[in-house]
């Protein structure tokens, strides 16, 4: 573990485990690196080196003002790639951190990348917009904002309920599971995590998705009430020269906690391919 000076000299914090090919992790709003320990462990343990920084503003990085937005967000993930001199990574990412792996792809190109992972992610676009119909209305963001800049750790509590699909008859969902979403997202600045609401709601990714040149796995759940799968993944795919496609039948926007040995199976299964 460790930390790194972005692009602005904003310390950009990360944890490196294990040895082997590369895989790097980036995780969703408002969360931090953590949120991808079950993954991160596994495949270290498989004989992989995985590597997991915490987004500006998120978890134990520094709360710039500035540069909470894909771009900025990207360019951190640069910088750690870079400072870790990191060659032939698999890059996965997690709804926002997806949209941070397709920013990376349309900024900074593949020569360091050898795959791709999009894990219900937002690209190409969340927000309902004349070309993106299907989006979701602006004012389901304005609605986390408000939460955010309200009472946000009871927002916070509130959000894991559908985020992991506890809402849903028959869900089996810990209370543990609940406790470290709030845990992880009270870890994030007010300002940041407001900020970043423009960030993954309203950004094309359109043409960074046009730009993938290496191979790319598309997994997202079917019962995502965060980021529906009809208007993100199944986009994302048709965009994505040749990407391979995973559904989880039922899952919700946390599969990686919820469904967490059956997306291990799939990660190791795609790295290995």
């Amino acid at each position: 573990m460790g930390v790194i000076k972005a692009y602005d000299g904003t310390e950009i914090y990360y944890k490196d485990w294990g040895e082997g090919p590369v895989v790097t992790f980036s995780h969703g709003w408002p969360l931090s690196a953590d949120a991808w320990d079950g993954q991160m462990m596994f495949l270290a343990q498989q004989g992989y080196r995985a590597v997991a920084h915490d987004r500006r503003g998120h978890g134990r990085s520094g709360q710039a003002a500035k540069g909470n937005d894909m771009d900025g967000y990207a360019d951190d993930l640069a910088a750690v790639i870079e400072a870790l001199d990191l060659h032939d990574a698999t890059l996965v990412g997690h709804s926002t951190g997806g949209g941070e792996v397709a920013r990376y792809v349309g900024r900074h190109g593949t020569g360091r990348v050898a795959k791709a992972v999009l894990v219900a992610a937002v690209p190409p676009i969340m927000l309902r917009t004349a070309a993106n119909p299907e989006g979701l209305p602006m004012q389901v963001f304005d609605d986390l904002r408000t939460g955010v800049a309200g009472d946000r750790s009871q927002f916070y509590k509130d959000l894991a309920v559908p985020f992991y699909g506890a809402n849903r008859p028959g869900a089996n969902v810990s209370q543990g599971i609940l406790d470290q979403f709030w845990l992880w997202s009270m870890q994030s600045g007010l300002l940041n995590a407001y900020a970043s609401i423009k960030a993954f709601s309203e950004t094309d990714f359109t043409e960074d998705l046009k730009r993938f040149d290496v191979p790319t796995l598309v997994l997202h759940g079917e019962d995502d009430q965060i980021v529906p799968v009809h208007d993100s993944a199944r986009k994302s795919a048709r965009l994505i020269p040749d990407a391979k496609e995973i559904y989880y039948p039922g899952a919700p926007h946390g599969l990686t906690a919820t469904h967490q040995d059956q997306v291990n199976a799939d990660l190791l299964g795609f790295l290995r391919a």
